[in-house]
């Protein structure tokens, strides 16, 4: 997973809420195992045909929006099913954060989980950020994780909020093995005491049923 630590990059305003999973990547796809999971992404609102043809309306496929690595987006981001598809094709097509007012539960997991910052803000201020994002197609924003906060390309600058345990997971770019693993040494001192005792145990000739006991 690569590490978020800073993002400056484009953002596309897609202020709807309740965008559910097979939005992000429809039913249609889940099951085609030779998937382009960016081409994916959207796909029934970016194409006018099954895969090919685009739709020049969605803002995605509009000039200055192509290269976004930021959507800025309504309540309830990536409710419905827990397909994990969706969060896989959001980071195939290169989105690394989600601005918006609320998240799914589950995606929210999954997203962190991808390396994908879930940013919530107020509504106002969600708004307020699509609306500069409409207006200034291509323009920079920067979202630092660090700091907490997210500056607009007008100079405006907002404080944000997200728990430790999610934070350091980005921050650190590890995925959850890699992260258990940091204590490889603390867990080979475990095991090596419970190796320990169950010779103990052996030797001392303890059933297998009191040993709890005899801890």
């Amino acid at each position: 997973m690569e590490a978020f630590t800073v993002l400056e990059a484009p953002a596309a305003p897609l202020l709807r809420d309740d965008i559910d999973t097979d939005a992000l990547f429809p039913a249609a796809w889940v099951m085609d195992f030779d998937t382009d999971y960016g081409a994916a992404l959207f796909a029934n609102w970016r194409y006018l045909d099954a895969r090919s043809v685009e739709n020049p309306e969605f803002v995605l496929n509009r000039e200055g929006f192509r290269a976004a690595r930021i959507l800025v987006a309504g309540a309830n981001f990536g409710c419905g099913s827990s397909r994990s598809h969706a969060v896989w094709a959001l980071a195939a097509f290169g989105i690394r954060a989600v601005i918006a007012p609320s998240f799914a539960d589950i995606f929210r997991g999954n997203a962190i989980r991808e390396g994908i910052l879930p940013l919530v803000l107020p509504r106002p201020e969600v708004e307020r950020l699509a609306a500069i994002a409409a207006a200034h197609p291509g323009a920079t924003f920067r979202i630092d994780l660090q700091s907490c906060r997210v500056r607009d390309p007008l100079g405006g600058e907002l404080a944000f909020e997200i728990d430790a345990p999610a934070r350091e997971h980005l921050l650190s770019g590890l995925d959850e093995i890699d992260s258990t693993l940091r204590h490889r040494a603390a867990i080979e001192r475990y095991e090596a005491g419970v190796r320990a005792k169950r010779r103990q145990w052996a030797a001392a000739g303890i059933p297998h049923d009191d040993r709890s006991r005899a801890r």
